[in-house]
């Protein structure tokens, strides 16, 4: 019944957002309070400084799960599982092709940087796919001594990686925590902090990454566990700094209905993105000012904006997607979104302009069921205006045009399964600009 109210909810917030966005062409009433309501943005919103609540949402060290709490053994155990919360390392059979399948001319030039599902490892190569470096680190390396939640699969890939200019790299082992290592994989420092699923690093050096911490929390479920997510900011050197509940900043913002329509218990939001806004949009609208945090929650279908500043969320909306992965600001001032479900059932990937609400620009297969991904995937805009997809089940990246014309496609080569009979996972692949791993890498082109 519960999620039969959470469906119509949507539905009829869809309905909503869709009226409203024609309703800024036709002129139609009531258009500045749809978009307030469904954007935080137009005429009828107010600045964020003169809103007030209760209590805001707090900055506060990384709470550690608390196990001297007076809990059941069923509810000790529902805790464990949250926390072990993963992927699986390969779940589509290994096609016969591998390696770079697609490498026409007009493809945008640089360097591809990718993590997979069949080892803790991140491998940068060339347009042709030819191997330039690898790094790789063992779990119990970095983490001698961290208790490792039963049936979690975090020690066996990285979840996400950042390549600096130097060669140091950072790599989250899914749920369990984040490391920085250099270009030769010596461990620089270890943070063992739940980290999960995205991070970014600032201008200041400042790393953003998102953890989570499974513990009873009464307000939501006095039974049953939560998974609750934050934001957490690391120091160049791994120092912790503080930390953000997204939770909170949802209850104490007028944007709680997102609360309201979560499941209430076990990983209520499954926060899967993170993105520190540059303020370079600030001007188009208040939302996008800089410091701002851009996230995405998986099981509600919500895209959300939060002032780390107030603890708050300023911006909130559901749209035409279904359990999203990386939503990224353009310089447009559009969203690029990885859309997992929402193409009756395939993926999609589409550009979103937020305060319209309406979508400007997508690319779905053809036929659609020969693009899919049912978690995971990324997409990130190309200078030169390709969009690089990482349809990340399939073990496939590939770039396409604005017309959708693929100009460069590669199969990941890795085999998972207990006999290589699975293609690994394709967690993320980046393009990075031809001369930014001048310095350490000389001499090759790529």
């Amino acid at each position: 019944m519960q999620s039969s109210r959470s469906l119509i909810r949507r539905l009829v917030a869809l309905a909503l957002a869709l009226y409203a966005a024609a309703a800024v062409v036709a002129g139609l009433p009531p258009y500045p309070q749809l978009r307030a309501r469904f954007s935080g943005g137009g005429e009828a919103a107010s600045p964020i400084d003169t809103l007030t609540w209760p209590e805001r949402g707090r900055w506060w060290p990384v709470q550690a799960l608390d196990r001297t709490a007076p809990l059941s053994p069923e509810q000790r155990d529902r805790m464990e599982a949250l926390q072990a919360i993963g992927y699986l390392s390969g779940s589509e059979p290994a096609p016969d092709r591998a390696g770079v399948t697609v490498n026409r001319p007009e493809a945008e030039a640089g360097w591809n940087l990718y993590n997979s599902g069949e080892a803790p490892e991140a491998v940068l190569m060339d347009m042709a796919g030819q191997v330039r470096h690898r790094w790789h680190l063992a779990f119990r390396d970095a983490f001698p001594k961290v208790t490792v939640p039963g049936g979690s699969t975090g020690t066996d890939y990285w979840r996400r990686v950042y390549l600096y200019p130097n060669g140091d790299l950072l790599a989250i082992y899914e749920g369990l925590g984040l490391v920085k290592i250099d270009r030769d994989s010596r461990l620089l420092w270890a943070y063992p902090g739940q980290c999960h699923h995205d991070l970014f690093v600032d201008r200041d050096g400042d790393i953003h990454v998102l953890t989570r911490v499974a513990h009873m929390i009464p307000r939501l479920d006095s039974r049953e566990p939560v998974l609750e997510d934050f934001i957490t900011v690391l120091s160049p050197d791994g120092t912790p700094r503080s930390s953000l509940s997204v939770l909170e900043a949802f209850e104490n913002s007028r944007f709680h209905w997102v609360v309201d329509e979560s499941s209430r218990s076990g990983d209520i939001f499954h926060t899967n993105t993170l993105e520190i806004l540059d303020g370079s949009q600030a001007g188009r609208s208040w939302i996008f000012r800089k410091g701002n945090a851009l996230i995405s929650l998986l099981k509600t279908d919500v895209l959300a904006v939060l002032d780390p500043e107030e603890g708050t969320v300023v911006w909130a909306a559901t749209g035409p997607w279904d359990a999203q992965h990386q939503p990224t600001l353009l310089p447009d001032g559009n969203l690029l979104i990885f859309d997992n479900r929402g193409n009756d059932g395939a993926s999609k990937v589409i550009e979103f302009d937020p305060l319209a609400q309406e979508t400007v620009w997508s690319y779905r297969g053809d036929p659609p069921g020969s693009f899919f991904s049912y978690d995971c995937g990324s997409a990130s805009r190309l200078p030169g205006g390709d969009t690089l997809i990482t349809e990340s089940n399939s073990g496939r990246a590939f770039e396409v045009t604005p017309a959708g014309r693929i100009v460069w496609e590669f199969l990941n080569p890795a085999r998972t399964g207990a006999h290589g009979e699975f293609i690994a996972t394709l967690f993320e692949m980046q393009r990075l600009p031809p001369q930014f791993v001048a310095g350490w890498l000389a001499g090759v082109s790529p």
